[in-house]
């Protein structure tokens, strides 16, 4: 009789090691969301690991960051997701996609100050896709209901997109544009970018 090896409790290892990641991803959003500077060692701390454990999961600071900016970005695309903004008429849909974005980005602008310190702007662009299509397709129903620009290509519109609302977190951080200037700054100026000529 051939005896065979006792399993391995690896489900409670892949458990142990699932719930570790989600705290280390929401001490990451949290901690590097008030400081962009905050360390590794501080992350772990807050998300309750040792720091052998959270190398383990992310082998470097760069790699730990990108995993927090996607774990972000897919939470903020999920309060994207808005019926009455497909409902709209472009220009209000657009107004209100910004004012949604606005908030949730401003929450987070630190973050994506530490993104871009470790990581290349394409990658973070990455990140965005999901979010991005959304835009994609609201500008192209905009653009076939006569609400919005075609004389421009439509991906060039979308990095448009993506460039102003960067811009205008960086600013704010920077403190050359005021907290409460903001939304209105960014509707006034991806609205007078996107209406046709004319």
């Amino acid at each position: 009789m051939v005896k065979t090896a006792a399993r391995q409790p690896v489900p409670a290892r892949r458990a142990d090691a699932e719930r570790n990641i989600a705290a280390i991803l929401e001490a990451g959003t949290r901690l590097l969301s008030a400081d962009p500077t905050a360390s590794v060692a501080d992350i772990a701390k807050a998300a309750g690991v040792g720091r052998v454990t959270l190398y383990g999961h992310f082998p470097s600071r760069e790699a730990l960051v990108d995993a927090v900016l996607d774990h972000a970005v897919r939470m903020a695309d999920d309060v994207l997701e808005n019926e009455s903004i497909d409902a709209a008429p472009a220009p209000e849909a657009m107004a209100r996609l910004l004012r949604s974005a606005w908030e949730i980005l401003d929450r987070h602008r630190r973050l994506f100050l530490a993104a871009d310190r470790v990581l290349a702007t394409e990658r973070i662009r990455e990140h965005h896709e999901r979010p991005l299509r959304r835009v994609e397709r609201l500008i192209d129903r905009g653009r076939r209901d006569g609400d919005f620009r075609t004389d421009l290509p439509l991906p060039w519109l979308v990095t448009v997109f993506f460039s102003v609302v960067h811009s205008a977190a960086q600013e704010r951080e920077a403190g050359r544009l005021a907290a409460d200037e903001v939304e209105r700054v960014l509707v006034q100026t991806m609205l007078s970018l996107l209406r046709r000529g004319e």
